[in-house]
């Protein structure tokens, strides 16, 4: 039964398995096994981190749209290629602990597919660089439950930063 705010009640069995199919991805982004991370995107997955622009906190609604990231699944497997190798973004290679919490549910009009809103904070530590970095914001989520198990098909990430102090960013949010 869907809450009367539209979220999937934390008892559902359903919510159950969409907490446990962000952990296990968080398990994967900080262990580096970026290759199986490929395997839960859907085939027509997006992947945007859009920057902010304005003091009021909001995201850009200019016609010029500026993104930290903007991949479907053939660019993020160049992306995971390209970190397989001595890419001078991730050398030394990011140690990275993502938390994931507040993790809402809601159903959609399209069966088997869940909009999923969640708090993200990711502590990035490379080498002996200090400080380390932390990026804080929200993902906003679309999972589809398919024969073959919980698949990404959109992730946007809105940081809480306005500006990213880091000399590159090189890690998945």
């Amino acid at each position: 039964m869907i809450a009367p705010n539209g979220l999937l009640p934390i008892s559902h069995p359903l919510y159950a398995e969409i907490v446990q199919f962000l952990y296990y991805e968080a398990e994967i982004l900080d262990t580096r096994r970026f290759s199986e991370w490929l395997d839960l995107m859907a085939e027509d997955v997006t992947y945007r981190v859009p920057l902010r622009h304005d003091a009021k906190r909001e995201l850009g609604t200019s016609t010029t749209r500026l993104d930290w990231f903007d991949d479907d699944l053939a660019s993020l497997k160049l992306r995971v290629a390209r970190l397989a190798t001595d890419a001078y973004a991730e050398n030394p290679a990011s140690q990275t602990r993502h938390m994931i919490t507040n993790i809402r549910v809601r159903g959609t009009s399209t069966p088997n597919e869940f909009d999923v809103a969640s708090n993200l904070l990711v502590h990035r530590n490379r080498g002996r660089r200090n400080p380390a970095d932390v990026f804080c914001g929200e993902r906003q989520d679309l999972l589809r439950n398919t024969d073959v198990g919980w698949r990404l098909a959109r992730r946007t990430v809105i940081l809480d930063q306005d500006v990213i102090g880091t000399g590159s960013l090189g890690i998945f949010l």
